[in-house]
Parts: C-alpha cells; structure tokens; sequence
C-alpha cells in the first residue's frame, strides 16, 4: 500500500509540473469490486496543456519511481486522457469534458481529497 501512496505523491507532482488544476484524488479502496484503488482526476486548458501532463506524469513517475505505465488513452484528441498504472487510474481532462463526465461524483462512494492549486 506505501508503494501505492508514493505513487500517487508523484503522479500528482507530475500533474503539478504543468500546472494541471483541480486535481481530486478518489480513494475507492473501501468499495468492493473497482478496478483499481484510486482514480486521480485533473485538468487542462487545452489539448496540448493535456498532452504535456501526460508527458509529465510518464516521465516524472519512471524517474523516481521506476514505474511504468501499462497504457494511454485519448492521446488523439487529447480531450481526456486516461492513464493507467494498473492499482491507480489517471485521468486528464478538458474541463468541458471533465464537467460532461463528472467522475467525481459517479464515485461519490469514494473518499475524495482535492488538492489545491500550486499558483
């Protein structure tokens, strides 16, 4: 489970590196059958700031880490991207579509902590 955390610690530097914003970190450890155990939620401005999130969040983690991520999707349109590392799911949005999608509260049963905003 420490390893889980640390990795949440850094996916979200990552997420900060770039000035991704709003970013929620769902706990769904303690609701049966998810897919993983956390979902980390952010956004951009646009498709390149997504894009470059993502590049963040990759390289950032395999640098002090050494983890890898197993997939990436929505890199073409870059309106969501989700990422996965298998126990933890991110997943990068436009805020348009972020609002569409609403994750947050499909999950209300999950812990949510929000992280403030670096600026």
């Amino acid at each position: 489970m420490n390893e889980t955390k640390t990795l949440v610690e850094k996916i979200t530097e990552g997420i900060q590196e770039k000035k991704g914003k709003n970013i929620i970190i769902a706990d769904l450890t303690g609701i049966e059958d998810t897919i993983c155990k956390f979902f980390i939620i952010c956004q951009g401005n646009s498709p390149s700031q997504i894009l470059a999130i993502t590049d963040s969040v990759r390289d950032y983690v395999k640098k002090t880490t050494g983890e890898k991520v197993y997939a990436i999707d929505g890199l073409r349109n870059a309106q969501w991207v989700a990422m996965d590392y298998g126990n933890i799911m991110v997943h990068i949005f436009l805020p348009e579509a972020r609002a569409h999608y609403n994750l947050e509260t499909l999950w209300a049963d999950a812990k949510l902590t929000a992280i403030p905003d670096l600026d």
